[in-house]
């Protein structure tokens, strides 16, 4: 568990969260990792019209950017979902599940939006982490 993330589930006044932390604080460094779509490491797309394995490729993307800075699934304060049907968003929280504590969820906002940068991508996530310095 990290200790230089402090969640607040449940805000004074605010109903609580389900899916998602409604405040996370860190002090540290920032990493912001761009939208990641279902794409390999040679850039061809993984999981056609399959929403669960366009979001574990996904996910597996954002672990990877996030290594490569330092970083882990534990440190991420922020995702940001982008799906083509809110219909995907059952498979996204399942697959997150593999690679985020459920007790410990970041904040989080779930945006459908008309599309993404090809037909054949269902979702895009990006992240915002902090690391100790």
């Amino acid at each position: 568990m990290t200790t230089h993330l402090t969640h607040i589930p449940a805000p004074d006044g605010v109903a609580p969260a389900t899916a998602y932390t409604h405040v996370v604080m860190g002090t540290g460094r920032l990493i912001a990792v761009s939208g990641q779509l279902a794409l390999d490491e040679k850039g061809a797309l993984v999981g056609r019209g399959d929403p669960y394995a366009q979001a574990r490729q996904v996910f597996e993307n954002l672990r990877r950017c996030l290594a490569s800075a330092g970083a882990g699934f534990d440190d991420v304060v922020k995702l940001t979902y982008y799906v083509t049907d809110m219909a995907w968003m059952p498979a996204v929280r399942t697959v997150r599940d593999e690679f985020l504590d459920p007790a410990r969820l970041p904040a989080a906002s779930a945006v459908q939006v008309a599309a993404l940068v090809g037909p054949e991508f269902l979702m895009e996530i990006e992240a915002f982490a902090v690391v100790p310095r």
